[in-house]
């Protein structure tokens, strides 16, 4: 008969979890994506009884609004639309970006331990 030998290995290993990071960075994203359609609608004239464009302005006025009359608003004429530079809503991305920037350097990755255990077996015959 043949001799059988063994040898087990073992390590600890850290396994960061990022999904807070990914979760939170993606709703500041998504905001940061909004206000940007707000800014560009609003510089072209976009008509604001539609009910596409009306929703967005209602949606993003909760992070608009704290910001208003700091600036006053330009208007941009044209033959057919009125166009309109918001600051308030660049600010408004501005401040959201730095946050954001400020919270996900605040949370740390949840860190587990992983015992990752390898066996070699070898038969001699």
């Amino acid at each position: 008969m043949g001799q059988v030998t063994g040898q087990t290995e073992v390590s600890n290993t850290k396994h960061e979890n990022h999904t807070a990071q990914r979760i939170i960075g993606s709703l500041f994203g998504i905001i940061e994506i909004i206000l940007a359609f707000r800014l560009v609608f609003k510089l072209l004239g976009a008509n604001s009884t539609n009910g596409f464009v009306q929703g967005l302005y209602n949606v993003t006025q909760p992070f608009v609004g704290i910001f208003e009359s700091i600036f006053s608003q330009k208007s941009i004429s044209t033959t057919e639309t009125v166009g309109v530079f918001e600051p308030e809503t660049l600010l408004a991305m501005v401040i959201i970006g730095l946050i954001a920037l400020i919270v996900l350097k605040l949370i740390k990755p949840r860190a587990g331990d992983q015992i990752k255990r390898t066996e070699y077996t070898e038969n001699k015959n």
